[in-house]
Order: C-alpha cells, then sequence, then structure tokens
C-alpha cells in the first residue's frame, strides 16, 4: 500500500549519503542519490517548484536549503524533510517524526507551516542548532547585551515560539549552568579567536567575528497536519 494512497503527490526526494537507507516507494516521487551536504553541482539541477524532501542529516538539510536560496527559490518550493539521525536537531524542535516511514507519510501529506530561516554573515543557513563552545568577547542580541566576558557554551536555533526568530542560550558558569536565554532576530558576537559549529558541522576556520540573523524568507517547511 502507498503511503500516500487517496492523495495524489509529485516531487523529488534527495537521498543524502552513500550509507542512506532504502525509503517507501511512493508514486509521484523521484529519489536521486546525492552526495552528503550535497552542492550545487548535485542539486541546482534538480530544483523545481513544488515538493522537495530531504532526507539526510541536518547538514544535509541545511546545504539544500542554501542551494534554494541561492537559487532564489524559497518562495516556491515545499520542503519536506525525513531525518535520518535520530538524534536530529530538527525533528525536535519542530516535532518532525524521526522514523523515516512516518516522515516521509508527512513529507507527502502534510501541509506547510512556514519557520524562521537563519543565515549567518559568512553565507551559510542554519536549520538547527549552532554553537560555540567556551568563549570570551561581548555578544548582542538585538539590542540586548548577551555577553560579556567568558561563557562555557552559547546555542543558538530558530524560534519555535512565533517569535522576531532566532533564541540565544547563552551559559556562563560552571557551577550555576542554567543558561540565559534571548530572543531576537539577530545574535553578533566579537570574541577571542574561535570556531562555530553549524548543524554539527564546524565551520573550516577561526573567526573573531560572527553573525547568526534571521533571513528575510522563511523556509516552506511541510510538517503541519493534513
Amino acid at each position: 500500500m502507498s503511503v500516500t494512497e487517496g492523495r495524489e503527490v509529485r516531487g523529488q526526494v534527495l537521498l543524502c549519503g552513500a550509507s542512506a537507507p532504502v525509503l517507501p516507494e511512493v508514486d509521484g516521487l523521484v529519489v536521486h542519490r546525492v552526495g552528503e551536504r550535497p552542492g550545487k553541482a548535485e542539486v541546482d539541477a534538480l530544483l523545481d517548484e513544488g515538493l522537495l524532501i530531504v532526507a539526510g542529516t541536518d547538514a544535509d538539510l541545511a546545504a539544500v536549503v542554501l542551494r534554494l536560496v541561492r537559487k532564489e527559490k524559497l518562495a516556491t518550493t515545499r520542503v519536506g524533510f525525513v531525518p535520518l539521525d535520530p538524534t536530529s536537531e530538527v525533528a525536535a524542535l519542530w516535532r518532525l517524526p524521526t522514523d523515516p516511514a512516518r516522515a516521509l507519510t508527512l513529507a507527502t501529506q502534510g501541509e506547510v507551516d512556514p519557520v524562521p530561516l537563519v543565515r549567518d554573515d559568512n553565507g551559510g543557513v542554519l536549520v538547527g542548532r549552532g554553537t560555540f563552545g567556551a568563549i570570551r568577547g561581548v555578544a548582542y542580541c538585538d539590542d540586548d547585551v548577551a555577553l560579556r566576558g567568558t561563557a562555557r557554551s552559547v546555542e543558538v536555533t530558530p524560534d519555535v515560539d512565533g517569535g522576531p526568530g532566532l533564541i540565544v542560550r547563552v551559559t556562563k558558569g560552571l557551577v550555576f549552568k542554567r543558561p540565559v536565554i534571548f530572543a531576537g532576530r539577530a545574535f553578533q558576537l566579537g570574541c577571542v579567536p574561535t570556531r562555530p559549529t553549524s548543524d554539527g558541522v564546524p565551520f573550516p576556520r577561526v573567526v573573531t567575528r560572527w553573525t547568526w540573523y534571521r533571513h528575510t524568507e522563511d523556509l516552506r517547511l511541510v510538517r503541519g497536519l493534513a
């Protein structure tokens, strides 16, 4: 029995990584096996208006969404996500199933529920969680001082509660581990050399300045019930 019995589906599936498991067949979906964190050469020719399902890690999803941004196709593309990592931050944030079959059913039968898309000032996107480890510097969330001095960690995620765009959690001490939480449209950091991590992928070089901010367009994520 098709997971979309009774409903016509047309779209593309990007199955990311050589070890990604085969998904159930769905009439109307064309499956393309691509590499991990696929780039322009693998993705751009497959982008068209309609449904695009990414099966892979949070980093795979971020790589594909970046191509949608670069090709200016966010507004016309419905994006489904089949997390192949049970610890997916994207799945946890947006309450997506981590079972591939259930996630595929939602991606094909669900409705678009736009979510904030976070970008950085080095040309990347953040769909799940961005982090800094132990750090010293000054940071702002919009006009609020989020950090002045040292912190054990900093975490940034999209805002799931309909706020300005992103949530910042700053954990300062070794004894008091409860984070201080800020909400805003942008997080800006100036610091001693450090290396941010976005969706599980460390940035390739150290930086002394970094910004995460809400993009002008939302990600048209399929996550609502049909």
